[in-house]
């Protein structure tokens, strides 16, 4: 039976000052190098672990980098992250900016 458990890269690798743990997925180094052949049980383990490290993002009221209408960031999304998260990772959304707005993330996304 395949293992269907995706990994949580979000392609933001980074390990924090310590050299133990990603700041992008929070994984551990052995949990990123031994991904491929760990269990599935050992997958939902480190998933579970890193839901428990998230923190809700705070009501933030921005601009939209890049049509500059108004719009919040923080709420919508699962376990009181941002609404973002619902969309497929951006490296870099171009926009010189901090956040784009919903229309415009969901555009992009289109896009790539």
């Amino acid at each position: 039976m395949p293992d269907n458990i995706v990994s949580p890269c979000i392609r933001q690798c980074q390990l924090d000052a310590s050299g133990r743990y990603c700041t992008g997925c929070l994984r551990t180094l052995a949990e990123i190098s031994g991904w491929a052949s760990a269990s599935r049980a050992q997958k939902q383990a480190a998933l579970q672990r890193i839901a428990s490290l998230r923190q809700p993002l705070p009501l933030r009221d921005l601009n939209c980098g890049r049509c500059g209408q108004p719009f919040h960031c923080g709420t919508g999304g699962d376990k009181g992250g941002c609404w973002c998260m619902a969309l497929p990772p951006l490296a870099s959304a171009g926009s010189g900016g901090d956040c784009l707005c919903p229309a415009c993330l969901q555009q992009l996304a289109a896009t790539r």
